[in-house]
């Protein structure tokens, strides 16, 4: 299921991403492609792809990296993707060379989408939506399928003969139809049409695929098969109001009823789910923080406020009750109003009861709420449990930061440099890396922290930049004498980092065969 993006600045991602899920053979669907068989396009190419889609869409502002629901979504992602080793689905070469990155992007619309080299986006709607981890794996499992069948390079095979522009008018006709099909008909009608339809049926052809393996991998990984279906049921609901159901034939993706269909029919129909329709706890809190997060209208914000202060509902469950006070939490904290987010988040810890994900999640909740409230010590006592989680280690740095002291400062550096050392790529890391340098009085440091953090948001130029301003630093030390051992190991990385980065530069604006 494509993203469809509402503004330009996201059609090019739109676009790109099209280009990504446009077509499978119906003459290879069924079996996993071996690599190289009869794909023009080999796997480092595939990733360097996906990479340069990752370069547009990493300066789209709606694009956020949000540890809680990251280190939520991690653990379906992970699970899946074992899942499809296990069955076979994922090559060796695929799953050593694609990057695997997960990503979140601030939309409401219900959906997901898959890019060429393993990356994986969700729309913030879609955590919203779902009603439990199944339904969410369901959608997950289909986007995995894409990349492990090797969807973009089929494509590139399928379109071999065709020129990037007249393939741009097929991706623009797969969006169109998407939103209406009487603008599809004029725009293929204004091009070649067979081949645009054939195009189309080929999305279809991979939409089915996809589907099929999808449901085998979440399956397969322990998640309910009846999620898959009810998951489908949204997405009908959810496209609605924008689909009137008519010209099967120009839709990029299978009908939605037929999709149903197909997958109640691999269920059989004695299975029945044993998964409440609330789910878990921890899913009910994770569905409560993406509608806080993708509340940034201030109208949205008082709609999640006056959901809470409503007299509480008899037929709601604990789960619904809690995801409601734990948005409502969030939204007080954009109003600064700080005691009443502090209520919303007391009145949360009850609902969990003795659930530890979420009597995990309300506690960092509530040691969030006091650092944007300028508690440090609040924060930190929060916070005493240790935890392996991305989500704690990073509070934790944040909290320690905060409190602006020399002691907890040092606990912070030290803390994001094993983190790092582990998990290089990590911008956030980087970011609260560069806070804790600049607040010790380490600007070689703190400049190389700031440039590593831009790298690997996939923005070479600028992290480029900001190496060469340390370049010129060290220089002015140099002169001033005061250079001592640990800035002067630090100039010779940032020399290091500035001439791979550049070579990386030089080797994208070198044309590919």
């Amino acid at each position: 299921m494509n993203a469809l993006f509402t503004h330009p600045q996201k059609l090019a991602a739109a676009l790109a991403l099209a280009c990504a899920v446009l077509g499978a053979s119906a003459q290879t669907a069924g079996r996993l492609p071996n690599i190289g068989d009869g794909n023009s396009m080999s796997v480092p190419q595939e990733k360097r792809l996906g990479e340069s889609i990752m370069r547009q869409l990493m300066r789209d502002p709606d694009y956020m990296d949000d540890p809680v629901l990251v280190d939520y979504l991690q653990t379906i992602w992970t699970a899946l993707r074992e899942s499809a080793r296990q069955l076979g689905n994922l090559p060796p070469e695929l799953d050593e060379t694609f990057a695997w990155d997960l990503l979140l992007v601030r939309d409401r619309s219900v959906n997901a989408f898959a890019l060429p080299g393993g990356f994986m986006g969700v729309h913030l709607g879609l955590i919203a939506v779902v009603s439990n981890k199944d339904e969410l794996a369901g959608v997950m499992g289909h986007e995995l399928s894409h990349v492990t069948q090797r969807h973009i390079a089929r494509m590139q095979d399928s379109q071999a003969k065709q020129t990037p522009w007249l393939i741009g008018s097929f991706v623009l006709g797969v969006l169109a139809a998407s939103r209406s099909p009487d603008a599809a008909n004029a725009l293929i009608m204004g091009g070649s049409a067979g081949v645009a339809q054939g195009q189309l049926n080929f999305s279809r052809d991979m939409e089915r695929e996809a589907d099929r393996l999808g449901f085998a991998v979440s399956t397969h990984a322990g998640f309910e098969a009846q999620g898959v279906v009810s998951m489908f049921q949204k997405l009908a609901l959810a496209s609605r109001l924008n689909d009137s159901g008519g010209f099967p034939y120009l839709r990029s993706h299978p009908l939605t009823t037929e999709r149903i269909g197909d997958m109640q029919a691999r269920i059989g129909a004695q299975a029945i789910s044993t998964q409440s329709n609330t789910g878990t706890m921890e899913h009910a809190l994770m569905s409560g923080r993406a509608r806080g997060l993708m509340s940034t209208r201030v109208e949205d914000v008082d709609a999640l406020v006056k959901t809470f202060e409503a007299p509480a509902s008899a037929d709601k469950t604990p789960q619904q009750r809690a995801s409601v006070a734990y948005a409502a939490a969030m939204a007080y904290a954009k109003q600064r109003q700080w005691n009443k987010s502090r209520e919303a988040v007391n009145a949360l810890v009850p609902l969990v009861g003795n659930d530890p994900a979420g009597m995990r999640e309300a506690q960092w909740l509530a040691a969030d709420t006091e650092r944007q409230a300028g508690n440090a010590a609040g924060c930190l006592k929060a916070l005493q449990a240790n935890h392996p989680k991305r989500a704690w280690v990073l509070l934790m740095a944040q909290c320690q930061l905060a409190a602006n002291d020399a002691p907890s400062v040092r606990l912070a550096s030290d803390k994001m440099q094993l983190w790092l050392a582990q998990y290089p790529r990590d911008p956030l890391a980087w970011d609260l890396a560069a806070q804790a340098y600049q607040q010790t009085g380490q600007a070689l440091q703190a400049i190389r922290a700031d440039a590593e953090s831009r790298a690997v948001r996939w923005d070479e130029i600028a992290a480029i930049d900001r190496l060469r301003a340390g370049q010129d630093l060290a220089k002015r030390m140099t002169q001033q004498g005061k250079m001592d051992l640990a800035a002067q190991q630090e100039a010779y990385i940032i020399d290091s980092r500035l001439r791979a980065l550049e070579r990386i530069r030089l080797e994208l604006l070198r044309p590919q065969p």
